[in-house]
């Protein structure tokens, strides 16, 4: 089939297509990239131009676009079997899959159950923790607390874990809220503080709330290292530490929301792992196959399995999905591993850190910017307007985006914060471009503005 141009296919895509995440009449001036193909960390429009994916389309691609080792895999899995219900069967990507990512965990976590998406993860992990309680005779432990300014996800069991407004207000009347504790975000440390001071006044914040009501809390959910959508705020890997003793302590089960945040991407397979600690209930999707197929999967501790254990079906977990354990997505997400194991993925990640940390010296010294952070592989820095800019700010995320599209590059600044997430495959050279290109934009839009 001939490629149309990107003009025809945006046009298309507008007459017929809901965009997510999108006011759809900006794209009456600003229309889509029509996309017709992608290899490595490049996508290229329908007329051949191309765009560096430097956050990784949503956080998802690992390993480049059109990995021949993810292709190959999934080639093969097409032969053997695409699909069959996990009720009552299984096959042998799922078991697998299951098998290595517990082994991952050193068999803290020895449970996975699987589901499409990242705020269907959540649901499940919320619905485990009640459930459990439920079985456990404590029916009144149904609420949550979840961190200022996190995000878990648009569905509604989701989004009543979630505190970003813009998401969460217009379905208010939907919500069973969850309470709301401090984040430990790194940039609320005061003058002269050490670097966990703000992590050890967001511990002593959630204990004064789990004191006040642990007899009805049946889970605390955050994302461990960084709450991304909260304007990637990074926090001390000793507050996880600092979190699970409390949870340990009121009897309240800790919920890791790994979506964003593991597969590597801070440093660690699982962000938990540089606390010293494992959650009761650990979330993954995006970047478990490669950012290939939808899967999203809950790992759990022996006691919330064993919570259900029973000959009562109503004790069961009977949450399903159709297309729970997809085999060609488990497949996918085998290779992804098996690359991790491989081309020790982790070990290049930190060279590859300190060399775009380098490059991006520029960016972290302009005085336009404050907060430069790193965990891992996902870098940060905020934009500071003065009061005569604040009508310039408004909309800085958007121009930036289309800015940075015009130098070909894929960026999409949450409000007033830049970041980079990018695939784990680039090189010096194309991290010096990258770098270059990125301070090249913002120059352009701070001084355009």
């Amino acid at each position: 089939m001939t490629a149309p141009h990107s003009q025809d296919l945006a046009a298309r895509s507008l007459r017929s297509v809901w965009h997510p995440c999108t006011q759809m009449r900006r794209h009456e001036s600003v229309p889509p990239i029509a996309v017709a193909r992608g290899h490595g960390p490049w996508l290229y429009d329908a007329d051949g131009r191309r765009y560096l994916d430097a956050i990784s389309s949503w956080w998802v691609n690992l390993f480049g676009h059109t990995n021949a080792r993810i292709n190959r895999a999934l080639i093969d899995q097409l032969e053997r079997l695409e699909h069959a219900m996990l009720a009552g069967f299984t096959h042998e990507p799922v078991v697998a899959l299951s098998e290595k990512l517990s082994a991952l965990t050193g068999h803290a976590l020895g449970r996975c159950f699987y589901a499409s998406d990242g705020a269907s993860a959540v649901e499940i992990a919320l619905k485990m923790s009640v459930h459990a309680w439920r079985n456990a005779g404590h029916a009144r432990k149904n609420e949550f607390i979840c961190l200022a300014g996190g995000y878990h996800g648009e569905t509604l069991g989701a989004l009543g874990v979630t505190d970003t407004a813009l998401f969460r207000a217009p379905y208010e009347a939907m919500l069973r809220p969850a309470h709301i504790a401090a984040s430990p975000d790194a940039r609320y440390t005061l003058p002269g503080e050490g670097p966990g001071a703000a992590a050890a006044r967001a511990l002593a914040d959630m204990e004064q709330l789990l004191q006040r009501r642990h007899g009805r809390i049946a889970a605390v959910i955050v994302e461990p290292l960084v709450q991304c959508a909260n304007g990637m705020a990074m926090h001390d890997a000793d507050y996880m530490a600092g979190l699970r003793a409390l949870c340990d302590t009121y009897g309240a089960h800790l919920i890791a929301d790994e979506i964003a945040v593991g597969c590597g991407r801070t440093g660690t397979f699982f962000a938990s792992e540089q606390s010293g600690v494992w959650p009761d209930l650990l979330c993954l999707s995006k970047g478990i196959t490669g950012g290939y197929l939808p899967l999203s999967l809950v790992m759990a501790q022996e006691h919330i399995y064993q919570a259900f254990y029973d000959d009562d079906l109503h004790r069961g977990f009977l949450h399903s999905h159709s297309y729970t354990g997809n085999p060609l997505a488990c497949r996918a997400a085998l290779e992804t591993l098996a690359i991790f194991e491989d081309e020790q993925v982790l070990e290049r990640n930190r060279g590859f850190a300190q060399t775009l940390s380098a490059a991006l010296q520029p960016l972290a010294q302009d005085p336009r910017v404050a907060h430069f952070r790193r965990t891992g592989t996902i870098w940060a820095c905020d934009v500071v307007f003065d009061d005569d800019a604040a009508a310039a700010a408004a909309g800085f995320s958007r121009r930036f985006a289309r800015e940075a599209a015009r130098r070909e590059l894929l960026l999409r600044p949450i409000g007033n914060t830049l970041y980079l997430m990018p695939p784990y495959i680039l090189d010096a050279q194309e991290a010096d471009w990258l770098a270059r290109r990125v301070h090249d934009v913002f120059t352009a839009v701070m001084e355009g503005a």
